[in-house]
């Protein structure tokens, strides 16, 4: 399975996770690593043009709108016009400054979330892979039950008992629902990795745990971590939209999955007004899809079996004349 799915926590394939450990070398991502990235896989270039375009919306958008987006304008209910690009909501107020403000507010809190998530499954990860023993059983048998509870209707349970509503509840909701699988898989790669020389050599120098966790295994492991950061990201930001569409989220803010939630309260499905909850489910296929395909391409970069090397020009040249002088 690939690391961009959206399963509720993206699998991480057993032998892109071996072949990662076998390069340790490459796995720093240098700046000439990123930039052959971007030069030679087709997918993540694509990906950072569409992630990038977001970003870059919900950077400077609001401050190029310059707009209310709850304000109520006169056309209640209006079709996307010269006026309003993309309509106008039963309230009256514009959908594409909506957009605008809810793209910065879903990637903000999606990306932070993500983040969140990923530094939790690193630190458990890498401390029972680590240690191993007890402190391994304790914190596996942790992980196991995380593993078995189904991770986004127990977010709508726990986000349904909390009493204050918001994007930090949210976000604290979804890390505690989703560390789990990252942290399982992590904590696997330790366990192999924990044995070889240079660990052993850096154990017998006297280095810390802390150390030797963070300084010599975190670094080998920095390609499964970047494709679990933007598999998390992609889950999260879906998460994020279906609990606010179930109004378990802050619902006086606009977001993309506040939108979903207003324009479904107000029926503009049966209303006809496509273009009230369209653009954000556009939106969020877009955004995932580029973050799929960076994901992608870092599942090609760690696994040399999933790479379409490219034939330089003069070898196919001399190979076919050599297929004419046949």
């Amino acid at each position: 399975m690939s690391l961009g799915t959206t399963a509720p926590i993206p699998n991480q394939p057993e032998a892109t996770a071996e072949a990662t450990l076998k390069q340790p070398g490459r796995l720093s991502m240098r700046l000439a690593d990123i930039r052959r990235l971007l030069t030679q896989n087709p997918k993540v270039l694509i990906g950072v043009i569409i992630v990038g375009f977001f970003v870059l919306v919900a950077l400077i958008g609001p401050l190029l709108v310059q707009k209310d987006p709850t304000f109520s304008y006169p056309d209640k209910l209006a079709a996307p016009s010269a006026e309003h690009w993309f309509g106008t909501t039963k309230l009256g107020e514009d959908v594409f400054t909506q957009l605008i403000y809810g793209t910065r507010s879903s990637i903000l809190w999606g990306f932070l979330t993500g983040i969140f998530v990923t530094v939790i499954s690193v630190v458990v990860g890498l401390t029972a892979g680590y240690f191993g023993g007890l402190v391994d059983d304790i914190i596996s048998l942790i992980i196991n039950v995380f593993l078995v509870l189904p991770a986004f209707p127990l977010a709508v349970l726990i986000a349904a008992y909390i009493p204050f509503k918001g994007s930090i509840t949210v976000t604290i909701v979804i890390a505690l629902t989703s560390w789990a699988w990252g942290a399982r898989v992590l904590r696997g790669q330790t366990l192999s990795m924990r044995k070889r020389d240079f660990i052993e050599a850096a154990r017998s120098s006297g280095e810390s745990s802390f150390h030797i966790i963070f300084w010599e295994i975190l670094p080998n492991q920095l390609a499964i971590i970047a494709a679990n950061i933007i598999g998390t990201v992609v889950y999260v930001i879906l998460a994020e939209a279906g609990l606010e569409f179930l109004g378990l989220g802050d619902t006086t803010t606009v977001s993309w999955g506040t939108m979903f939630y207003w324009a479904q309260n107000n029926d503009a499905l049966l209303l006809g007004a496509w273009w009230w909850f369209l653009p954000p489910g556009v939106c969020i296929a877009l955004l995932g899809a580029g973050l799929s395909l960076i994901n992608f391409g870092i599942d090609e970069y760690a696994d040399p079996r999933l790479r379409r090397e490219r034939i330089p020009k003069a070898i196919l040249r001399k190979l076919r004349m050599l297929q004419k002088g046949q």
